[in-house]
């Protein structure tokens, strides 16, 4: 067998064991649960109280200065939260690791939560189906076509693309609900903005965000884009994307699993209106 001849074969062969691989191939696995039960995706801040000492050092050696005390007690800003889990480590009679994803919101207060006591399924529980199946519902109510989103990286780590570009994976297909990607932001309804906002990158986005036709609306995904993360306000990193263009909807996480992402588009859909 001549050294070509063989090459065939073997590249024949290894096409035939992926196609030819039930495992590859099942729809079964589409329909298993998408993410793991020991997914870290918000933190909750139970009613009991902590030692003055212990409570303080929580609150120092927060690296993203996420906890703090207000005047409803200890509270975590979900927005800067990097979901390192030192804090239940240091108070597991306190702070609580869920699975559940930490809720989008439209104000960046909302995403400091106080001590309170964990609460029921809701929203943070639904799976990608019910959350697409609402936002289906609701782009062809506002706007009778599907919706146009351009994500732009503003300085991430990459962490939160891997999760924005799941989104169009066989599992989550998201083109099935109404929504695609475009490579414009001419074409966009909405800009779905990761990362600090580098002082690099501030030109960029500004510039992106004049191009893109009103109504403009913008989704801050990750921690990074919601207040700088880790990273915070420094020479380098303009403490999150607000400081630069206008923020509609908030996405907490470090990085949001692509059901929040999924949701916090949902809630930016509503200050979307059809254009002239």
């Amino acid at each position: 067998m001549t050294t070509a001849t063989q090459d065939g074969a073997r590249t024949s062969g290894i096409a035939a064991g992926i196609l030819g691989n039930r495992v590859e191939t099942d729809r079964e696995l589409l329909e298993r649960p998408r993410s793991s039960p020991d997914f870290r995706g918000s933190v909750s801040v139970a009613p009991e109280s902590l030692e003055a000492g212990v409570r303080e050092r929580v609150v120092a050696r927060c690296a993203p200065k996420a906890i703090g005390v207000g005047r409803r007690g200890l509270e975590v800003d979900r927005g800067r939260c990097i979901m390192c889990g030192w804090c239940r480590e240091a108070a597991p009679e306190v702070f609580r690791i869920e699975s559940r994803f930490a809720e989008p919101v439209k104000a960046k207060g909302e995403l400091i939560v106080a001590q309170t006591p964990s609460v029921g399924p809701g929203t943070a529980s639904a799976s990608v189906d019910e959350i697409g199946e609402r936002l289906r519902l609701k782009v062809n109510q506002v706007l009778g076509r599907s919706l146009a989103i351009r994500e732009v990286d503003a300085g991430s780590c990459n962490g939160c693309e891997v999760e924005v570009t799941a989104l169009s994976n066989p599992v989550y297909d998201v083109e099935r609900f109404g929504v695609h990607f475009v490579a414009s932001p001419r074409h966009a309804d909405v800009l779905l903005v990761t990362g600090v906002s580098s002082r690099n990158l501030e030109l960029a986005l500004r510039r992106t965000y004049e191009a893109t036709p009103e109504p403009k609306v913008v989704v801050a995904v990750g921690a990074c884009a919601c207040t700088g993360g880790i990273f915070g306000e420094t020479y380098a990193s303009g403490g999150g994307i607000a400081g630069v263009v206008p923020v509609d909807v908030f996405v907490p996480g470090c990085p949001p699993r692509p059901e929040a992402i999924l949701y916090g588009v949902l809630l930016a859909v509503d200050r979307v209106r059809p254009k002239a």
